[in-house]
């Protein structure tokens, strides 16, 4: 039976993929952490068959761990990265889960390990310095796909007015109108153009070329009004509002 080391910031993720690799009933599970430099030190210390491994982590990305282990490993990557950008995985010494892991496609991945168990080991320093430069921050996102059911909502990102995080989702706002989206505002602050969008707060990204005005709130912070027709007023954090003023060169 492989053995396996899970590695992903988020503690949810890690669990579930857990209970699906006990359910395959093929893969023995060595550990699993939610802090990339507890991995690496694993890493360096115990022989694994497969590493599951996120991508978008603080600290260490997965790309920046794979380059300091000494021994190398297979890898399957879970990531929260649209289909356009996963084309760069299409190799035949890696394999990738798209988030939230579904059950017939992580069988799909274990068959794939097993088809390449008696061969060799992919350089994992090369692949991921490879995989990084497919997948760099200037690719940046252009589209992004909003799905409920079995509709999938296709959003221009230069017509997103702000991003924000609410209630364990993230939602793109449209002209006032919120679209659920498949990442964290983490993952969309990476892969954004970083001269049209800004965080203002923990949980909110704003397009700067869609701020109308800048003004006080009752509390002493500041507030922006946006430029949909419902004239949307978002919260800007106080350690942010120098930053949010230097972008818009007030």
């Amino acid at each position: 039976m492989m053995r396996a080391y899970l590695v992903d910031d988020e503690r949810l993720a890690v669990e579930r993929l857990t209970r699906l690799l006990n359910a395959s009933g093929r893969v023995a599970i060595a550990g699993s952490t939610t802090d990339s430099e507890a991995a690496l030190e694993f890493l360096r210390a115990n022989e694994v068959d497969v590493l599951f491994l996120d991508i978008q982590m603080p600290g260490l990305t997965g790309f920046q761990l794979l380059e300091r282990l000494d021994s190398d490993v297979r890898v399957i990557f879970t990531t929260a990265y649209d289909r356009y950008a996963i084309d760069a995985f299409g190799v035949n010494s890696v394999d990738y889960l798209l988030k939230p892991i579904e059950a017939d496609r992580l069988e799909r991945a274990l068959d794939k390990l097993e088809r390449f168990a008696g061969q060799p080991r992919p350089d994992v320093r090369a692949l991921a310095r490879e995989l990084a430069a497919q997948l760099a921050p200037s690719r940046r996102l252009e589209r992004i796909a909003s799905r409920v059911g079995e509709r999938t909502t296709v959003l221009d990102v230069a017509r997103v007015s702000h991003f924000m995080s609410r209630d364990k989702l993230t939602f793109a706002a449209v002209n006032g109108h919120e679209h659920v989206v498949d990442y964290t505002l983490t993952e969309l602050e990476s892969r954004l153009d970083a001269r049209r969008f800004v965080r203002i707060h923990r949980g909110t990204i704003v397009n700067i070329a869609l701020v109308q005005e800048l003004f006080p709130a009752v509390d002493g912070g500041v507030l922006v009004r946006l430029k949909d027709d419902r004239k949307t007023e978002l919260s800007v954090a106080r350690d942010r509002v120098r930053e949010l003023k230097d972008r818009l060169g007030i």
